[in-house]
């Protein structure tokens, strides 16, 4: 029988046992370090896989299947143009009040679908995370483009009412992706926050709907920011959100762009954010194979 050597000791022994065979450690690295982007570059395929599969399943057993994707902004602006629009008679900036609240809504819809899809990426992907190596940043990364798709389709809409509206798109359209994409690193780094704490803590489940609820009455979906008293703006502008949802809604409608200063505050908050979130990720990933 061949002989079965024991792996070396030390490195020393290593080199001074050239017939040895050679191992492999794998140790943890520290909470920066182990952000290997080139690892995430070689996982790339899983990525899409994983993509896919979410586009394929979700309204596969549904009986409107997409039509969902504009069916509830839709419904959804129809509520906030009767309770605020005729009700409340909030003004919209000489925009039909339908078109503002879509709008609005689909900005909103673009923040609170990412985080809630990656908030409850790891507890949904359980048996995987256990049974099988891969970079674990995959998982929520590739919930993003199924999001983009739902966007896209449920913009497409609100092209067909601006056209039947007879209102041609501004020039700061051409923004538009700018303010998406601050959106879209906001909801990056609370998605990462809270997907990290639901494995340990599966109280974020519930408390993160009630929060988001709390959010949607705080940010210029139903309202313009103009209505805001002076003496509270300031305070208003804390939320990261208000800018951009704004400023998204200014580059589709024309209606009035927030202040520079706000936008700046947003988009430093929202790589703050992101950054929180990747080190908090990065932080608790070597355990959540163990606590899921």
């Amino acid at each position: 029988m061949p002989e079965v050597l024991a792996p070396p000791a030390t490195p020393e022994l290593a080199k001074s046992n050239p017939h040895s065979r050679r191992y492999t450690g794998i140790r943890p690295g520290g909470t920066w370090s182990s952000l290997d982007l080139r690892e995430m570059w070689e996982f790339r395929d899983l990525l899409f896989a994983l993509a896919s599969r979410d586009l394929k399943l979700r309204y596969k057993q549904t009986a409107l299947g997409v039509i969902w994707v504009i069916l509830q902004p839709l419904m959804a602006a129809g509520i906030f143009s009767f309770v605020f629009g005729k009700v409340a008679k909030m003004p919209s900036s000489g925009v039909p009040y339908f078109l503002f609240s879509y709008a609005g809504l689909l900005g909103w819809n673009l923040f609170n679908n990412t985080v809630t899809k990656i908030a409850t990426c790891l507890v949904g992907n359980a048996q995987l995370l256990s049974k099988v190596y891969f970079p674990r940043l995959i998982l929520p990364l590739s919930n993003v483009p199924s999001v983009l798709v739902d966007f896209a389709v449920a913009a497409g809409m609100l092209g067909v009412m601006m056209a039947a509206n007879h209102r041609p798109p501004p020039i700061l359209l051409l923004l538009l992706p700018f303010w998406g994409s601050i959106i879209v690193i906001l909801a990056l780094g609370g998605g990462l926050i809270s997907a990290s704490l639901s494995v340990a803590y599966r109280d974020i489940q519930y408390i993160l709907p009630v929060a988001l609820q709390m959010l949607l009455y705080g940010c210029p979906i139903a309202y313009s920011a103009s209505v805001v008293p002076e003496r509270y703006r300031l305070i208003y502008y804390l939320n990261p959100l208000s800018a951009p949802l704004e400023a998204f809604r200014s580059s589709l409608l024309g209606t009035p762009m927030p202040s520079a200063q706000a936008l700046t505050f947003s988009s430093v908050v929202s790589l703050i954010c992101l950054a929180l979130g990747l080190y908090s990720f990065k932080r608790l990933e070597r355990t959540f194979a163990d606590v899921i």
